[in-house]
């Protein structure tokens, strides 16, 4: 086995879904000059570096079933780790090598620096400021991946693929509007290369993967007698849908159930705003109300009923046609996958970040309903769950953690909200004209009031039944 891919940003969702469809070519005997060199870049990628290392790269994946089994297999498609801040003109070279032929990331939403309403790039984060210093040492996504393509580019080597696989609407685009940004503040030339010559494919990418808890390392060992410093659990689903754009060639994953097709976006919308959606749309009622996980809020048919309404009434209406895909089926799967007690996802984790997540996956079905004069009063009420749960304490008086980095800006408008209540609406940057759009505004309020008076609980019976929020 040789590496023919580099990946940034090795978690759990890479282990379960990219690795995992790479380790199944690898099975069958294909793909063997394709194995990932997995790269750790942020200083708690220091604890997945000492895992892997330690166990030649391999790990387990367990897939938890909903009526309980759990299958486990062990991927073997990550043949080596380097940890930048260790050795980063290592990871230099070894995606500057002919034989790299796509470097692929899962570096969150966030870490594109991209304003989610202007769309631009942000260079303004130290870490950006210092790869940009004249022969730095790049310690970023940013940093390496433009330096390794600079030397490529030097030595008449053809330039890998940037494939992106984060959660994201036309990630491939994002990509290389960030990449680019990036090095035109370094080099314009360089720069202009890179928009000219390098392939940042559409990508969309399904799979629940929680984070591996202790008791998951416990019954690994029990189960199977293997003994996993950091096993990976995930639901049976998978999909990954790419764009066919790799000028320097790629794995034949659609042997291993990958589809390649021309265009990415109906796939992306259905799922960003129909999945990722719903998981907002549950999240932070279900918080409020008192749920943990996922599966316990989707197990009560008042958060399932508010669900299938929020789909069918709002987000359906915005989407393309999906060749190969019955939306009705689509929505059905959903819920059953959320409702799968097995994988005991936590509302918690839908619930970090969400200043990055909101915009992405909601606030696109608002705008599209409003330009069409559709119903978005569903909608509105997420976003009032959230300002809600910005208070930062829930319906019985305990406090809920605000994980965001903007969390200090949320919960400052959210603790003015009682006696302004549009405040959390105010902050452009994340909801631009929206505070100024009455069919929005208004909606919002009544869902926010209803949420101070009746809790999380009564304002869902209330959306449900068709009910005045006012009341």
């Amino acid at each position: 086995m040789t590496t023919g891919i580099v990946h940034i940003g090795v978690g759990g969702f890479h282990r379960a879904h990219e690795a995992m469809y790479v380790d199944r070519l690898m099975n069958a005997g294909l793909a063997l000059d394709w194995g990932i060199c997995g790269i750790g870049v942020l200083p708690r990628d220091a604890g997945m570096r000492d895992a892997l290392n330690a166990q030649d790269g391999l790990y387990t994946l367990a897939v938890k079933h909903p009526d309980g089994s759990v299958e486990a297999r062990v991927i073997g498609s990550i043949v080596e780790y380097l940890f930048a801040p260790d050795d980063p003109e290592a990871v230099l070279e070894k995606m500057a090598a002919p034989p790299t032929r796509i470097v692929s990331l899962t570096i969150t939403e966030s870490s594109y620096n991209v304003d989610p309403v202007s769309r631009r790039f942000d260079p303004s984060a130290s870490s950006i400021q210092a790869d940009l210093d004249a022969g730095a040492t790049p310690t970023t996504a940013f940093g390496l991946v433009t330096e390794a393509l600079a030397r490529r580019r030097q030595r008449g080597i053809p330039p890998f693929t940037v494939l992106s696989c984060d959660n994201l609407q036309g990630n491939g685009r994002l990509a290389r509007q960030a990449f680019t940004a990036f090095a035109e503040l370094r080099d314009p030339e360089l720069a202009s290369w890179i928009d000219r010559e390098v392939s940042f494919p559409d990508g969309m990418v399904d799979r629940i993967t929680p984070a591996t808890r202790p008791q998951d390392v416990t019954m690994i060992e029990e189960r199977f007698g293997i003994v996993d410093a950091w096993p990976v659990v995930c639901e049976p689903f998978a999909q990954w849908v790419v764009e066919d754009d790799f000028p320097a060639g790629r794995p034949p994953l659609e042997a291993a159930g990958a589809q390649f097709v021309p265009d990415v976006e109906p796939y992306e919308s259905m799922k960003l705003r129909l999945l990722n959606g719903s998981h907002q749309a549950l999240a932070y009622f279900a918080v409020l109300a008192g749920y943990r996980f996922v599966h316990e809020a989707c197990q009560d048919p008042l958060w399932t009923h508010f669900l299938r309404d929020y789909m069918d009434r709002e987000v359906t209406p915005t989407l393309d046609p999906v060749p190969g895909v019955d939306l009705e089926t689509y929505k059905a799967t959903l819920i059953q996958r959320f409702s799968n007690a097995a994988v005991a996802d936590t509302a918690a984790r839908l619930c970090a970040q969400t200043s990055a997540l909101i915009p992405k996956f909601v606030l696109p079905v608002v705008r599209d309903q409003l330009a069409r004069g559709g119903e978005v009063h569903r909608a509105a009420a997420v976003v009032a769950s959230w300002a809600r749960f910005a208070e930062g304490l829930d319906e019985q008086g305990r406090p809920v953690p605000l994980v965001d980095r903007r969390a200090d800006l949320l919960q400052i408008n959210a603790r003015r909200q009682r006696a302004d209540p549009l405040a959390f609406l105010t902050e452009r940057s994340i909801f631009g004209d929206l505070v100024d759009e009455e069919r929005f505004a208004t909606p919002f309020l009544q869902a926010l009031d209803c949420l101070h008076r009746h809790g999380a609980r009564g304002t869902l019976q209330r959306l449900t039944e068709g009910a005045d929020l006012v009341s």
